[in-house]
């Protein structure tokens, strides 16, 4: 399915609602990234993993949102190839950035706790505090497209 138009936009539309509030760039990179993957491996899961994949390489969820990281590079330890067991992922938190910026962002997200923190518990904080804002958004903001994530 295109998801751009003829003058080169992307149809936001068709694009999962935390996207829908993210800026260009980022859905871009979703949008050419899963239009490439389905021509490829056709219209289903491993596509939309393909084009959350590439999406996490240059932007982190923040919230309901997706926002460019400091530094490209895979988001953890599934994105960098170092996990053979198929594990779950961060959710979108760049669990490979510093503790401070994990830190800066639960501040930001008004995460609780977080002061005395880990820097893995804040990468578990923070993926339910974006859980939390998506489903928040979904709810005062419902879009056409509630389906995808």
């Amino acid at each position: 399915m295109a998801r751009f138009t003829k003058d080169g936009k992307v149809e936001s539309e068709t694009l999962p609602s935390t996207l829908q509030r993210s800026d260009e760039k980022a859905q871009d990179t979703f949008a050419a990234t899963l239009d490439s993957a389905e021509e490829q491996y056709g219209d289903g899961e491993r596509a939309r993993r393909t084009a959350f994949a590439s999406l996490k390489h240059g932007f982190e969820k923040v919230g309901d949102h997706w926002e460019p990281k400091e530094e490209k590079g895979p988001s953890d330890e599934q994105a960098a190839g170092r996990r053979a067991d198929g594990g779950r992922t961060s959710g979108g938190v760049d669990a490979n950035s510093s503790k401070e910026h994990l830190y800066a962002l639960a501040r930001k997200l008004d995460v609780p706790g977080r002061s005395g923190m880990s820097k893995a518990e804040l990468v578990d904080a923070l993926q339910k505090a974006n859980d939390r804002e998506t489903r928040k958004a979904r709810e005062d903001r419902p879009l056409r497209n509630e389906s995808i994530s």
